[in-house]
């Protein structure tokens, strides 16, 4: 990547920053659903299952669930996290040096290939000269997919690859997919004529576009161009790892957001899977501590792709301190003022992110929260841009898992929190 690939900070985001960012607006989507995050579906022989099967139409957690796992998620953790057989902190003992992590989701891909346990594997790969534009490949060995190491946090139309799967009479798969993604193969299984399938999430939040990304990186890093990954990490501040090895700090508190608040796709404001609970592995990093990879067994599956790493594997132990519901109100008031506010004085800045840091929550109680704070913030969203929507994108595990802030929430926004009497359930 040089300089010419990043755009310059005077210019804002895509969309404009005051404007709601509809994908769908865009020529080559013409035709799709107002919420669109580009999975890649409607660009495959299935399009016309897209109204049967897209989250963004009709979110379909709670039978896919019921069908993956033979009942649906129980009140509390489940409710933020999803189901799960086990949860591990893990990381590769030989890390990968090109991978944002330590490497587990492509040396997965690559054990798969490498044992005969399925035919190809789609995932994402940089597009040439880039290190962030998404490519959909259809890797066929292990070396392709472990080329594609490194986050590329850019929309990415992986589902495209269907028809490629189908033409090439494959029959074991395996898919490594965001949640957006996973919910609508999964809704779309019985019709891919799979004999094996393989699916391997990553925890996602806040996609954008490649030209928004570009953009995003000239307004929170002193070198954009030499950034080589970035992530938001469990210290409530961003990470820039650099060309030469240096990690640069941003603290959460510290984002221009009067710069950046319509950079992000109404499609990913309007999802409620943060946690890709429809997969039969997750593997990120919110739940871990500093260092490790947060890990999400949760079918049969699952586990057989867990323990074809684990020889490979150190496992570290989950903690958690700290108490999230000590932040909510702040956040909620937060969120009840326009988007777009500039920062607080920087003494303030200094003071909130040492106590975010020191005070805030850690480990698991730190993905809880994060987990929370963007349930209510994308319920807000719909609310607020798409209210018609709610009914149907909005799963019933939202209103249950934020149950406990309904009183708070009624107070700061003058309605109630749980979905109202006359609104039928997205999945009943």
């Amino acid at each position: 990547m040089t300089s010419t690939d990043i755009a310059p900070m005077e210019e804002g985001p895509s969309k404009g920053l005051d404007q709601i960012s509809l994908l769908s607006s865009d020529e080559r989507l013409k035709g799709r659903p107002r919420l669109c995050s580009d999975c890649g579906f409607c660009d495959s022989s299935l399009k016309l299952l897209m109204s049967q099967t897209c989250t963004f139409v009709r979110n379909q957690t709670r039978g896919i669930e019921q069908r993956l796992h033979g009942r649906t998620r129980q009140a509390g953790e489940e409710g933020r996290f999803g189901i799960y057989r086990a949860m591990y902190a893990a990381r590769m003992a030989r890390p990968n040096p090109n991978a944002q992590w330590t490497g587990m989701v492509t040396a997965l891909g690559a054990r798969l290939l490498e044992q005969d346990k399925v035919d190809a594997v789609i995932t994402t790969a940089a597009a040439p000269g880039t290190r962030f534009k998404a490519q959909p490949i259809l890797a066929h060995t292990p070396q392709e997919v472990l080329a594609t190491a490194g986050n590329k946090p850019c929309l990415s139309p992986a589902l495209s690859l269907i028809d490629a799967v189908r033409d090439q009479g494959i029959k074991r798969l395996a898919v490594v997919g965001t949640g957006c993604q996973v919910h609508q193969l999964r809704a779309a299984e019985a019709e891919l004529g799979l004999e094996r399938l393989y699916v391997i999430g990553i925890p996602c939040s806040d996609n954008v576009s490649y030209t928004d990304l570009e953009y995003f990186l000239t307004q929170v890093s002193k070198s954009p161009e030499t950034v080589v990954h970035h992530e938001f990490m469990q210290d409530f501040s961003l990470w820039m790892r650099h060309e030469d090895g240096h990690v640069e700090r941003l603290n959460y508190i510290d984002f221009p957001m009067d710069k950046l608040h319509g950079i992000f796709p109404s499609s990913c404001l309007s999802c409620f899977d943060y946690a890709n609970t429809l997969s039969d592995i997750t593997i990120g990093y919110m739940g871990a501590p500093l260092g490790w990879q947060w890990v999400m067994v949760r079918t049969s599956t699952g586990e057989e792709l867990f323990e074809m790493l684990r020889p490979e594997l150190e496992i570290g132990e989950l903690t958690e301190s700290g108490d999230r519901n000590r932040g909510m109100p702040r956040y909620m008031e937060r969120l009840s003022h326009p988007p777009g506010q500039k920062r607080p004085p920087m003494p303030i800045r200094k003071l909130v992110a040492m106590l975010q840091r020191t005070r805030g929550p850690k480990g698991l109680e730190f993905a809880r929260a994060v987990i929370e704070m963007k349930l209510l913030r994308n319920l807000n969203y719909v609310r607020s841009k798409f209210p018609k929507f709610e009914s149907r994108v909005v799963p019933d595990h939202v209103y249950e898992t934020l149950a406990p802030y309904a009183e708070l929430y009624e107070q700061t926004f003058g309605r109630p929190l749980a979905r109202t009497a006359t609104e039928p359930s997205s999945e009943g």
